[in-house]
């Protein structure tokens, strides 16, 4: 609830008393009320103050920068300044008593004002907030334009925009946060800019409830609904179409902006700004008067920030590996916080051994290995839905043992981990498998790292019935995963048929395989390798060590991979596919593996779905995401088939020109384009 003008102080602290003691009560219990004032400031007092610090009623004042720009269009009738009056009411809000109701500046462009000097003066106040708003204009009554430039107010921004980058951005500004913010893929943060529905409604002081009053500036009335506080509901004003025309998002601009690439930040301007008494007979079906100069504002601050903003990941393969292990140790962390007591003392137990492996350099780089293996980030994703539901922290508990000897394994420590077993099974990731017991059993196995693997025995069991494990070799009770190695890169591929969480693609995940199946699927996954690295060495360099893991599933088309719920680096194939269909599975399916694997730390776009794209190859319109995921592994599969890169120019100017990139999709366009 904003208490707005005119000037609301004019009402005195009586009257306002009375408005903030109605409010309040009405409230109470429903809804939590956010109480504010807009003020010029020039009659604020500490009178007013206690009566806002009672209530909570935070406190915005309006002021145009230094004393120059303020007395432009401030002055008292009788020409005396009112700046001094208000840089005292701000200088009472900066006190130590009143600071928390300081809510910020709201600060009108003029553009014959200096605009550094105007930043300055306003920074000097140090509010938590500074929000510059460009006059209301229409296109019967357009902004003044001295010299006539078409974007003059966005120079006059972007003039503002480089001083606060200089200054070290002292202040949020919320026009450019909303610019910055939509530029990366989030929302609009001001109604202004962005294409997030108006939630506004007032209600004037002889109870006629109106649309937003900024309306007025368009013509006599329209602003009106015909509703009041006494005979209608705020439910009806939300229902009026005025107000829905607000609302609609994409679908209430113009069809004009609907086709410009800066649509998802300017959003069309104001919708007052778009009106027009002649033309269409929606008179706000119109870009903004000030179009022009929203789209120099978006693109001067996109080309002042991509280079800053751009992700990491998006740039380059190592980056975009140590983003992925960021998120599994995020999301790690979170478990271990939902977990809480309810793991009891064998979790708090886990988490020490983890804290203890990764003290050494080769126990960190052990754990790291687990952590990137792609269905570590299966198991906590699972994981976080039942522990959340106060269940499944026995489950969380075994698979974190499991890992963690999967750790000491890899990294040699001399380190006894306890490894929790049900069903007779322990499952070392990126290993294999232990039998321990019969089906059916539950107990608990030490495993400790050797010179030549690890040993392993039964908790409570006879000493004698210890024995040691190779982990590349099979033996009674053990059954390593098949290790593929591959030309160009040391790790090579782990064909996974073993790993319980394994089964997160859209077909079940096969069986495990027997020996003569293994080997043979390993055999033409290695020819099918040499055929990519002959066709297009540059290929299997981009894939090595970053694809890892490959799953046999159940159902796949021969030349299709899939991507499922997990980490970076695993593929779903099929187990019959000949090794020409494996290279083309391989090709395709990194590269879309990769795309997931940039959605998932970044957003490489925003609103999908909102517009439709034609595709170059075929008549079907398919939203940006579609184009983009086709696009990009057609340009992989053009090795074996040049006609796959047919048609893709003209789907990267598509993209291109595409209002859903964001900074970061942009940079892997340009990534593309280099590529091509």
């Amino acid at each position: 609830m904003i208490l707005h003008g005119g000037e609301p102080l004019l009402a005195g602290p009586a009257r306002l008393r009375r408005v903030c003691e109605e409010l309040t009560s009405a409230f109470e219990g429903v809804a939590e009320l956010d109480l504010r004032i807009h003020t010029n400031g020039l009659q604020l007092s500490p009178r007013y103050l206690d009566l806002f610090d009672e209530f909570g009623v935070r406190v915005g004042i309006s002021l145009d920068g230094d004393r120059a720009a303020n007395d432009r269009h401030r002055r008292y009738a009788d020409g005396r300044s009112s700046h001094p009056l208000v840089l005292k009411a701000v200088e009472l809000l900066r006190q130590e008593r009143y600071r928390h109701l300081y809510l910020g500046l709201l600060c009108t462009v003029d553009i014959e004002n200096d605009p550094r000097a105007v930043l300055d003066a306003l920074a000097e106040l140090d509010p938590p907030l500074i929000d510059f708003l460009l006059p209301h204009a229409t296109w019967d009554d357009p902004p003044p334009r001295p010299g006539g430039s078409p974007t003059a107010y966005a120079d006059w921004l972007l003039t503002v925009f480089d001083h606060w980058q200089e200054r070290g951005r002292p202040v949020p500004v919320r026009l450019f946060s909303s610019v910055l913010s939509t530029l990366g893929g989030g929302p609009s943060l001001t109604e202004s800019l962005g294409l997030a529905p108006t939630d506004l409604v007032v209600v004037e002081t002889d109870g006629q409830l109106e649309q937003v009053d900024s309306l007025k500036s368009a013509y006599e009335g329209a602003a009106a609904t015909g509703f009041d506080v006494f005979t209608h509901a705020f439910d009806e004003v939300a229902a009026h179409p005025g107000v829905r025309a607000r609302q609609l998002g994409l679908a209430g601009v113009s069809e004009t902006c609907r086709q410009c690439p800066v649509v998802r930040s300017c959003g069309g301007g104001l919708y007052t700004h778009r009106y027009r008494s002649t033309g269409p007979s929606d008179a706000f079906d119109n870009p903004s008067v000030y179009c022009a100069d929203l789209a120099a504002l978006v693109r001067g601050i996109e080309a002042r920030t991509a280079t800053a903003l751009a992700a990491p990941a998006v740039t380059g393969p190592v980056e975009l590996v140590a983003a992925q292990q960021d998120l599994t140790r995020t999301l790690l962390a979170l478990l271990n916080a939902d977990i809480g007591q309810r793991g009891g003392e064998q979790w708090e137990a886990a988490w020490e051994l983890a804290a203890g492996i990764e003290a050494s350099e080769e126990g960190a780089r052990g754990l790291n290995e687990v952590l990137a293996h792609p269905y570590t980030r299966t198991w906590l994703l699972d994981a976080m839905e039942p522990v959340r539901e106060r269940s499944g922290a026995v489950d969380v508990v075994h698979r974190m043992s499991a890992c963690l000897a999967s750790a000491v394994v890899r990294a040699g420590l001399d380190l006894f981990v306890r490894v929790p077993f049900s069903g007779g099974r322990i499952f070392l990731p990126g290993l294999g498998e232990l039998r321990m017991a019969d089906e059916g059993e539950s107990g608990a196995a030490l495993l400790i790292a050797t010179e030549d693997g690890f040993l392993v025995r039964r908790e409570g069991g006879d000493a004698a019935e210890r024995r040691i494990v190779r982990p590349d070799a099979a033996g009674p009770g053990w059954r390593p995963l098949r290790r593929i190695p591959t030309p160009g890169s040391a790790a090579g591929f782990v064909l996974d048929d073993l790993d319980p969480y394994r089964d997160c693609f859209s077909l079940p995940a096969a069986g495990a395989l027997d020996e003569r199946a293994a080997a043979g699927l390993a055999a033409r996954i290695g020819e099918a390798w040499t055929l990519i690295g002959t066709k297009a060495p540059g290929r299997t360099e981009e894939m090595a060590g970053r694809l890892t893991t490959l799953t046999p599933l159940t159902g796949l088309p021969p030349a299709e991979p899939a991507v499922g719920r997990h980490g970076y680096g695993a593929l779903g194939i099929a187990p019959d596919a000949s090794s020409e269909q494996l290279a083309s599975a391989l090709l395709r399916g990194f590269r879309r593996a990769e795309l997931q694997a940039l959605r998932d730390v970044t957003d490489l776009y925003a609103a999908d779905g909102s517009w439709e794209h034609r595709m170059p190859w075929q008549e079907e319109t398919v939203p940006f995401s579609r184009l983009l995921t086709d696009t990009y592994e057609r340009m992989a599969l053009g090795v074996f088939d040049r006609r796959y890169l047919e048609g893709v120019p003209q789907a990267l100017d598509a993209l291109e020109g595409a209002a859903e990139l964001t900074i970061d999709g942009k940079q892997l366009l340009h990534r593309m384009r280099k590529e091509i």
